[in-house]
């Protein structure tokens, strides 16, 4: 590419561990991206101060120092790749990288390099470690030599790896002569008080800035006094109290609740927190809408006016959320999503809708949709493959409800039930403004078309999502139960499975009355015009009282319909997916059987067909015999006309 070079498997070193992610440099500054989303770092070049290169083991590394102290280390990068972008620095940025060697001596007797906030230990001009000041937590002297450094430990730390830093300990004897002290004030005391200066030293034991008390977070769920300190969030709750370095903050959300009088604050974290063996991306909190607070930031005047003049006010009035995340956003530096142009049917910011059969609230947001409050679920917009508008799984003649398919490019799927049908046109308008991929349509992406599938009263409308489907695995219509798809025992699934597709209810006699609208997809046009028939007889009686239908027995002497190349295919498939997957339900294998089918070449497709077509052949052989039965041969000669 002309304007910059993008590598992929670039690992971001820091406290919490290190993350793989993709890199793109460009001609007016970097942008790292977590594989799988969450964090992820921007830099304009006008922020950067220097550029470093150093050989590690197997790979290189590329330092960025920033204006404001912070200090990033990318690895991953091949030794072509330090050739080419050292030129595109040079030629672009005007900044020429400076080269770095590792020590591998093992030797532990050096030099202390400090600069920003980074420290730098060196064995013969060579680099051995390097920490960042801004994780000390604190420092403590011990005799008159040696100085401890304590790390902040919270509950991000070392999420990634199995060890952490704890604590670091230097001998600095008093023939030092980087640290010039006297009697009274040996080399380690002036050490120390350098690293004070330098780092954010004493927060973790001095009072929080500002404190908000008994707030309701739904995720994890208590109640808890919500502390911000300098580096810092605290959460303190009656049986848990958890500790998060502001540097494991990705961004905020600040969303009202629709005609309720609460609001969400949503702390979106990388490294995740964990209680138990729980892991809590997402802290949901819930604020009271029209709360007023007045809050003073408790801090040193000269720390306030050195550091945090331009960030933050000395006193704080308004509505709580408001207060609590301008505070928290001047801290943490995190950026804060708001709602975007959707509104609601009530003239909301979010529909009402159900994920994993928790009731909540889904937000379409400009880069995003958002799920609250539990399970908190965040889903980007570049990460979405494809949507479907469905109709609601519960079905009937007059629905009220759809549901929302999102599938990702992961292949993960998240179904959003129980939306209100006024909520349609909305929703279906702002996601064809993101360009989003609408699929259950094929070619008519219409509003109006979608809306009159799912609001059509008449069950023998013709869907066309379902007769994509059915056209995709080559099934013929038939009012026989498909064998291959009969609910027994063995199957992981049962028909009211919490995924909300394909629930049935059983007959008295065995027989299924509701259709999965996937899945037993020979039996859907059955099921219709049965539905059909059940209306016109109610709305045919004049005294309006309900006629019970009879239902048809079948003969059993009829021939058995003829089965689909795709039918064949899933026989054969069925045990391999059970095996790979215990457990699936029902539905969830015929979604992955569909997968794998659609997927076949058609040379591979070709074995299943002709069985496909040699069933058939039988099967119009067999009907004709049966339809048009042979005369018996009779003698004619025992016929009397007599009386």
């Amino acid at each position: 590419m002309t304007d910059g070079h993008s590598f992929n498997n670039i690992s971001l070193g820091g406290r919490g561990g290190t993350n793989q992610g993709q890199i793109r440099v460009h001609s007016e500054g970097i942008l790292w991206k977590k594989i799988g989303g969450g964090k992820a770092v921007e830099v304009d070049k006008s922020d950067v101060l220097s550029l470093t290169w150093m050989k590690v083991p197997r790979t290189n590394q590329l330092g960025f120092r920033i204006k404001d102290g912070l200090y990033y280390k990318f690895t991953g990068f091949r030794d072509q790749d330090v050739t080419s972008l050292t030129n595109f620095f040079q030629n672009s940025w005007g900044i020429t990288p400076e080269e770095k060697q590792l020590s591998v001596s093992g030797k532990n007797w050096g030099e202390v390099d400090l600069n920003g906030n980074m420290l730098t230990f060196l064995v013969g001009s060579k680099q051995a470690f390097e920490v960042s000041l801004a994780d000390v937590s604190q420092t403590q002297l011990q005799g008159k030599n040696d100085v401890m450094l304590e790390f902040h430990v919270d509950d991000t730390t070392g999420a990634n790896e199995k060890d952490s830093l704890m604590e670091i300990s230097f001998h600095i004897p008093n023939s030092n002569t980087q640290f010039v002290g006297d009697e009274s004030h040996p080399p380690a005391q002036v050490f120390r008080d350098k690293i004070m200066s330098m780092a954010d030293v004493g927060a973790g034991g001095e009072d929080a800035v500002v404190t908000f008390e008994g707030i309701a977070i739904l995720t994890p769920r208590g109640r808890y006094n919500v502390e911000l300190h300098l580096s810092f969030l605290r959460l303190q709750g009656q049986a848990n109290d958890f500790k998060i370095q502001y540097s494991s903050v990705v961004r905020l959300f600040l969303l009202p609740k629709s005609n309720q009088p609460h609001t969400f604050v949503v702390v979106t974290l990388d490294p995740p927190i964990r209680k138990g063996q729980t892991l809590y991306p997402h802290i949901v909190l819930q604020f009271e809408t029209d709360y007023v607070v007045e809050s003073t930031v408790s801090m040193n005047e000269d720390l306030f006016n050195a550091k945090y003049k331009d960030k933050l006010e000395p006193t704080y009035k308004g509505l709580i959320h408001e207060v609590f995340t301008l505070i928290l956003r001047a801290l943490s530096g995190a950026k804060v999503t708001r709602p975007g142009k959707f509104r609601s049917c009530q003239d909301g910011y979010a529909v009402k809708s159900s994920l994993k059969a928790e009731d909540g609230l889904l937000y379409p947001l400009e880069k995003s949709f958002f799920f609250l409050p539990k399970p908190p679920t965040l889903i980007l917009h570049e990460e979405i493959d494809y949507m479907e508008f469905e109709r609601h799984a519960a079905g009937g003649s007059n629905m009220h409800y759809f549901d929302l398919l999102i599938r990702l490019k992961t292949e993960q799927e998240h179904l959003f039930r129980n939306i209100q049908r006024n909520e349609y046109h909305n929703l279906f308008d702002f996601i064809n403004s993101k360009g989003l991929k609408i699929m259950n349509l094929g070619d008519i992406r219409t509003a109006d078309g979608v809306a009159a599938v799912l609001q059509s009263d008449d069950d023998d409308a013709v869907d066309p999502h379902l007769e994509r489907i059915r056209n995709e695995t080559g099934g013929d219509e038939s009012d026989e139960e498909d064998e291959d798809f009969v609910i027994d025992k063995d199957d992981g699934g049962s028909p009211t499975d919490d995924s909300g597709e394909g629930e049935s209810d059983a007959s008295e006699n065995g027989e299924e009355k509701g259709i999965p609208a996937k899945m037993k997809l020979k039996k859907e046009s059955s099921a219709a015009k049965a539905s059909s028939s059940r209306k016109k007889t109610k709305d045919g009686d004049e005294d309006g009282t309900k006629k019970k239908k009879q239902k048809k027995k079948k003969d059993p002497n009829a021939p058995k319909r003829a089965m689909s190349a795709f039918m064949y295919f899933s026989q054969a498939e069925r045990e391999n997916v059970r095996k790979n997957s215990p457990g699936i339900s029902f539905t969830e294998m015929g979604r992955v059987l569909g997968d794998q089918w659609n997927k076949l070449s058609a040379e591979e497709k070709e074995p299943y067909e002709a069985k496909a077509r040699a069933d058939k052949k039988r099967y119009e052989s067999e009907s004709s015999s049966y339809k048009n039965p042979q005369p018996r041969n009779t003698d004619s000669g025992n016929e009397s006309d007599s009386a």
